[in-house]
């Protein structure tokens, strides 16, 4: 399976709209991030996680014609609100398949009621069928997905697990029994938004401390504000098999 990294920033993407903070005004193509998603690409099937306000962007840059589908982790802007352009896939396949979290299924659909509705439908709205999640395993294209459940400050939301690699965003808090869904990792993917303590996300040092406990066998740092630093002095500092992922990144799991 191939995963690309599609962005790797935080919810305001990297450079910051106005700001003059220096990694907002490096050079290093590795410090330009888009708002987190990725692809997972395996046998001509092709899924991606999160839809955000970049997914065009992203689409053009990886030059992807057709997907089989869009997993969801939560609702939060950055994380869905690129889902109207998904229109050029429903006009090339009909409707397109999105997996959602049942939590927040009436969120998608009111936010983005027109794509839904069979009331005086626009013509060119996008078209999609969503398929409810609950915390329990699903199959798509053949691979077996796991939900893993965190909280994102007091909000629960889900990650995934599919053969032996592991997406994770947005996670402040995880319990010990979805650790356990999480052993024996491969690669795990993991928010790490900057130095200072936040809130809602981890920051460098709860990622790390979390990864130490789970020992995947690598581990790809993503959900990245300009607040954790220069791409490559982060990275020259990390632990070994700990590294900090970049837009654009791709991976053989």
């Amino acid at each position: 399976m191939k995963v690309t990294f599609l962005g790797t920033g935080t919810s305001q993407g990297i450079p910051v709209i106005g700001s003059k903070h220096p990694v907002c005004l490096s050079d290093d193509s590795r410090d330009k991030r888009l708002r987190s998603s990725v692809m997972l690409t395996w046998d001509n099937y092709r899924i991606i996680i999160d839809c955000g306000p970049d997914f065009r962007q992203q689409m053009l840059r990886e030059n992807v014609a057709e997907i089989n589908g869009i997993i969801f982790t939560h609702e939060h802007a950055d994380h869905t609100a690129g889902l109207d352009d998904i229109r050029p896939f429903t006009h090339r396949m009909g409707n397109v398949p999105l997996y959602v979290p049942t939590r927040i299924v009436e969120n998608i659909t009111e936010r983005f009621y027109y794509i839904f509705t069979k009331v005086d439908r626009y013509p060119g709205a996008p078209n999609a069928e969503i398929t409810p999640l609950t915390n329990a395993p699903f199959t798509l294209g053949g691979k077996t997905f796991q939900p893993i459940e965190f909280l994102h400050g007091k909000l629960p939301i889900f990650g995934y697990r599919v053969d032996n690699f592991a997406y994770l965003t947005d996670l402040k808090t995880i319990t010990e029994s979805e650790m356990r869904k999480l052993e024996n990792l491969d690669v795990l993917v993991l928010n790490a938004l900057r130095i200072e303590p936040h809130p809602t996300h981890n920051n460098l040092e709860g990622a790390l401390e979390l990864i130490y406990k789970l020992k995947p066998k690598r581990a790809y740092l993503t959900h990245i504000s300009h607040l954790l630093g220069f791409h490559a002095e982060v990275a020259a500092q990390l632990p070994e098999q700990v590294f900090l992922a970049y837009d654009g990144l791709q991976l053989e799991v």
